[in-house]
């Protein structure tokens, strides 16, 4: 439950266009719409702090919600000096990781023997959805209208904003920019133009996204001169000969100044799967583009913030550049690729946990997923619509309608005045006559004495409606991953040393994940002669599941404080040791120099696990 409600940047400019064929104003009882919201502010939660990287405070990674994170920044008075975003673009589509499976130190000469008999790929990895994409336009255009008020009041006065989208909503949010924004503020619709692009036989290929740029005033940083890119060679050699073109250009001038990039931007190229950029992460853009838009809208020593992080290329580049960052995102892949990014880079800077209610469900596809098992009788029913998740059979109450917050969309997640007046007025009317009574689960909830007054004081309906907190169920979803180890102090070198041998690995997770990989595959072959059935087997101590390790030397409790650390490769399995690639494969170990006090262990699909020595 939030703290409190920081207040919003006060209100749209006015004047300015506005979308209104989509209503912001949903029209039912007591008129409550994403307008109220703005003016009942940002919820701010409680924050913890859960690992220190290097002492330069400024630099932060936050898992949570772009609106909590802007509630947090605008309570602590930290204005950003730029924003890039690249949200989700309502595209209905969905995103996975590629997890691969490791090399098992114990199990070397097995794994290289089967690999020689198998496709490697088929051998050692498979596919997780992270999240979908999916929404419809007015409750996509709600939700971004409410994030773009609350970035623009966290923003400096000389502050610019870009947001990167496609042709399936970007023209929408172009409006609701000029709204929050101001037309007058508004710089360039640049078009990122890239060679591979989705091909069609009933229109043009699509190969571009476009990114939308604007200030906070007129007084917003800009360095042109830092993002000039060199002239051709024949354009350099047509303006020293003189021809009629550039007969009123100095040549050398010419030459040293450089050419404006223009607003169309062909000579970036998008991160390929062989490249030594590729974090394997769904929509990761190159850094080539963020350097170009942090080097033209900021200078060293100023914030730069990025709200939908993905694989953290904003932070990583601002870091490379001399500024400091913000990267912010709900998913824990996210944080957690972020922050193997940015040790690798040697940067400094705070991992911060926002108790939202999103670290309860570390990926929402799979949680969703999983709620169905842990509802106890909840089933599908063909004559509810699709804003019930289902619902149980009771012998009392007869069919009892389940309302679950939508995971993949994140409005819905708090439960107020506005979502339950929804509830009461939108979902309950359509329900099948005989309805008796509906459950509504709920992440948060702005104040549970006001929703159930809100429900007894409406006489819309006489079916009984019964709040349930979906935490309680969420917390039983995880399971915690099993560490059989070894701790030793290592007396034969010089200096004193301690070492850490992992003698077993269990993931009751990633075990789950592999037999509905095996199943799928095993039908699949079922169908096709031509596709051999060959599954991903697990060796009995499972260190091949592991992804990363560390040794905390310094802090028992709290704050995350990495004296050691091993990540192992996806692709290689070779090993970074303290952020240093080695062509090594793991053995099974970690040493650290002062005694370690407690041991993270993080699994192929992102859990990690915190147990004391």
């Amino acid at each position: 439950m939030a703290i409190r409600y920081v207040p919003y940047y006060p209100e749209p400019i006015n004047g300015q266009a506005l979308l209104d064929n989509f209503p912001r104003t949903l029209k039912y009882k007591g008129n409550l719409d994403v307008k109220e919201k703005i003016k009942r502010g940002m919820p701010l939660y409680e924050v913890e702090t859960t690992e220190v990287v290097g002492n330069n405070p400024d630099n932060m990674i936050i898992r949570g919600e772009c609106l909590s994170a802007c509630a947090y920044l605008k309570d602590n008075d930290i204005k950003v000096d730029l924003v890039y975003i690249d949200p989700p673009f309502a595209s209905g589509a969905d995103y996975a990781k590629k997890i691969y499976i490791r090399h098992n130190p114990q199990k070397a000469e097995e794994v290289e023997k089967v690999e020689q008999e198998l496709d490697i790929e088929d051998l050692k990895a498979f596919e997780e959805k992270m999240y979908g994409d999916v929404w419809n336009k007015e409750d996509y255009l709600n939700w971004m209208y409410e994030n773009l008020m609350a970035i623009k009041s966290i923003m400096s006065e000389t502050a610019s904003i870009y947001v990167q989208l496609d042709y399936n909503i970007g023209h929408y949010v172009k409006i609701l920019m000029d709204e929050i924004f101001g037309e007058n503020n508004f710089k360039n619709e640049i078009i990122w133009h890239y060679i591979k692009g989705a091909s069609t036989n009933s229109a043009f290929g699509r190969k571009h996204q476009t990114i939308y740029f604007y200030s906070k005033t007129d007084d917003a940083y800009f360095d042109l001169d830092s993002v000039r890119t060199e002239y051709s060679p024949e354009t350099i050699a047509r303006a020293h000969r003189g021809e009629a073109r550039y007969q009123s250009v100095d040549a050398d001038t010419l030459e040293e100044k450089g050419k404006n990039p223009g607003d169309v931007w062909s000579d970036i190229f998008a991160v390929q799967g062989n490249s030594i950029q590729n974090t394997d992460y769904a929509t990761q853009k190159p850094e080539a583009l963020l350097e170009r838009i942090i080097k033209a809208s900021s200078n060293e020593n100023m914030i730069v913030a990025d709200f939908f992080g993905g694989s953290g290329v904003t932070a990583a580049v601002a870091n490379k550049l001399g500024r400091k960052f913000i990267h912010c995102d709900i998913g824990i892949n996210s944080i957690q690729t972020a922050r193997d990014r940015l040790i690798a880079d040697n940067a400094e800077f705070s991992v911060k946990e926002i108790k939202d209610g999103v670290s309860l469900y570390r990926n929402p596809v799979q949680t969703k997923d999983k709620m169905k098992s842990i509802i106890h009788g909840l089933r599908n029913e063909d004559s509810l619509d699709e804003y019930w998740e289902g619902a149980i059979q009771d012998s009392k109450e007869g069919m009892i309608p389940i309302y679950t917050p939508n995971l993949m969309d994140s409005t819905t997640k708090l439960l107020d005045l506005p979502m339950m007046n929804e509830i009461i007025h939108k979902a309950i009317p359509d329900l099948p006559d005989g309805v008796k009574k509906v459950i509504v689960y709920y992440i948060d909830i702005t104040d549970i004495d006001e929703i159930k007054k809100f429900i007894e004081d409406d006489d819309s309906t006489n079916i009984e409606i019964e709040l349930r907190d979906l935490k309680e169920l969420l917390d039983d979803v995880v399971v915690e991953d099993v560490i059989d180890y070894k701790l030793e102090e290592i007396k034969e070198t010089l200096f004193q040393e301690y070492q850490v041998t992992v003698n077993k690995f269990i993931s009751d997770r990633v075990i789950q994940r592999i037999d509905e990989y095996n199943a799928k595959k095993y039908e699949q072959s079922l169908k096709s002669a031509d596709k051999k059935y060959m599954p991903i087997i697990i060796s009995e101590n499972g260190l091949e599941t592991i992804e990363y390790i560390s040794l905390d030397c310094t802090n028992t409790d709290g704050e995350w404080h990495s004296d050691s650390e091993i990540k192992i490769d996806g692709k290689t399995s070779y090993v970074i040791v303290n952020g240093e690639k080695k062509k090594e494969f793991w053995n099974g170990k970690i040493k650290s120099d002062k005694k370690p006090l407690r041991i993270k262990v993080r699994n192929i699909c992102g859990d990690e696990s915190i147990i004391k020595i």
